[in-house]
């Protein structure tokens, strides 16, 4: 099999990775992978094109008919063998992680951990796979509702959590019988590729999992656009999303799309101070704030907002800002474009009347002279139709606004476009079983920071997308349904 990179000016160039080889781009363009912490080109990857995602999404194809033909327990020890490969490789691909998104290493080895654990979670299903037999109105006839295989799947992950996600489209997928094609995002595709290698280590039959690389305006549009996939599952923006909504029209492509999130974080009078504190901190600067389940916007009670206010603008600003391959809390913004949207964010919500309690811009000092660093920062806010409020920051910061009673809090929850996560800290039981009716979002977390179950079910509404991910509903998606009517007279 060919080399799966060359090195070329002192940094790895990487190829496709198609029909279970390593392949050159028919399009001879590179895209550099840059670290956000040092802004140093650590490798570059093809700027592929329609005729890659064709070559792609014909290998898929062709591996589709023997691959759905295998028990679904023969599919799901494939996948516990690269569960096991990742695993045995975490440390390696931690680092290519961090080193190509800028998460913390410590938040790194628990994202390869979690792409195993996808993996492992889908392999578990295959036994799982179940159908119905109902009774036919007709004599000596049954109906036999089976669900199979789509035939060919294309994956397009963000950057926020590249080994993650891959892993969590790709076992879903493979275990219903699917093949795919992966698109990473061009800025974080290393960890892809580098799964895509130990595929091969488990002896994946050729075809059964793509990776190629390239922008989503090109390669990725191009996949979207193809004939042969039925199915789309992307992770991503909005904008993005409705691109795709749009673009897998004419086909009447199935989709699901997991787009960006506005999450409330409400706090009753009730509530335990230092939980709410501790969870507030975690759900907002894990990962830098680049979540899109991350607490997003605050809404605290008059009666309690100064000594929450107070111990959490305390909490943010012990955190640890630094070199992310070592212990710190919080690392680099993604990119310069990333760093200058937010610091707009900031700069027009301090313009419209926002006070900054903590942080403001970006970090200053000698170590942060390289990268893309922003401080932790908390703004106080009286406004909720403020930008800061209701457009995605997806960055170290998070506005604070006082409420004055619970229903306030829930109204101004429900003020948004977004409806993928919110959170809840409230004693009071008789407010939890009103805000499962009441608040208009398809995740929430109570008395708990975020961080989803692999079992449970991930999902969005409104401008956060359409379909989900994991447990038995997020699979579902990955199959369809042949019914078929047999008469034994």
């Amino acid at each position: 099999m060919p080399a799966m990179k060359e090195l070329v000016k002192g940094v790895d160039r990487y190829k496709h990775f198609i029909g279970g080889q390593w392949v050159e781009s028919t399009v001879k363009e590179w895209i550099d992978v840059e670290n956000p912490a040092t802004e140093a080109v650590i490798a570059s990857v093809p700027n592929g094109g329609a005729d890659d995602a064709d070559r792609a999404l014909v290998a898929a194809r062709a591996a589709q008919p023997a691959w759905e033909a295998l028990p679904p327990a023969t599919r799901g020890q494939y996948l516990r063998d690269l569960a096991r490969l990742i695993l045995e490789n975490r440390e390696r691909l931690a680092r290519i992680v961090v080193a190509e998104q800028g998460k913390p290493i410590q938040e790194a080895r628990g994202e390869i951990e979690g792409a195993a654990l996808y993996l492992t979670y889908a392999a578990e299903e295959a036994r799982r796979i179940t159908g119905d037999i109902i009774p036919s109105d007709m004599p000596d006839e049954q109906i036999w509702i089976q669900r199979v295989a789509h035939g060919v799947v294309v994956g397009l992950t963000a950057w926020n959590y590249p080994a993650a996600l891959m892993c969590r489209k790709m076992g879903p997928a493979l275990i219903a019988g699917n093949t795919i094609v992966i698109k990473s995002h061009e800025g974080t595709p290393l960890s892809a590729l580098e799964i895509a290698q130990l595929t091969v280590q488990a002896d994946f039959p050729p075809g059964v999992v793509n990776v190629v690389s390239g922008t989503g305006e090109n390669l990725g549009a191009a996949l979207v656009r193809h004939p042969i996939p039925r199915l789309i599952t992307l992770t991503g923006s909005v904008r993005a999303g409705k691109e795709i909504f749009r673009s897998a029209a004419d086909d009447l492509k199935l989709l699901r799309l997991e787009l960006g999130g506005k999450a409330p974080f409400v706090v009753a009078e009730d509530a335990d101070i230092g939980a709410a504190v501790r969870a507030a901190v975690l759900s907002r600067f894990e990962n830098c704030g680049q979540i899109c389940i991350c607490n997003e916007r605050m809404y605290v009670h008059r009666r309690i907002a100064g000594e929450f206010t107070e111990r959490f603008v305390a909490a943010v600003e012990a955190l640890k800002v630094g070199d992310p391959t070592l212990l710190v809390d919080v690392g680099p913004k993604f990119s310069r474009p990333e760093l200058e949207k937010v610091e707009r964010m900031v700069e027009r919500a301090t313009s419209s009347g926002a006070e900054v309690l903590t942080g403001g811009g970006r970090m200053a000092g000698e170590a942060f002279s390289k990268g893309h660093w922003f401080q932790p920062t908390v703004l106080s806010v009286e406004d909720n139709q403020m930008a800061i409020m209701q457009d995605e920051v997806f960055g170290p910061v998070v506005p604070i606004m006082k409420v004055d009673d619970f229903d306030e809090g829930l109204r101004l929850a429900n003020e948004s476009r977004y409806g993928l996560s919110a959170y809840v800290f409230t004693k009071d039981m008789r407010r939890m079983m009103r805000l499962v009716r009441e608040l208009k979002f398809g995740e929430i977390y109570v008395n708990r920071p975020g961080g989803d179950a692999v079992h449970a079910h991930h999902a969005g509404i409104r401008d956060s997308g359409i379909g989900g991910e994991d447990g038995k509903y997020g699979l579902d998606a990955y199959f369809q349904k042949k019914t078929i009517y047999v008469n034994y007279a």
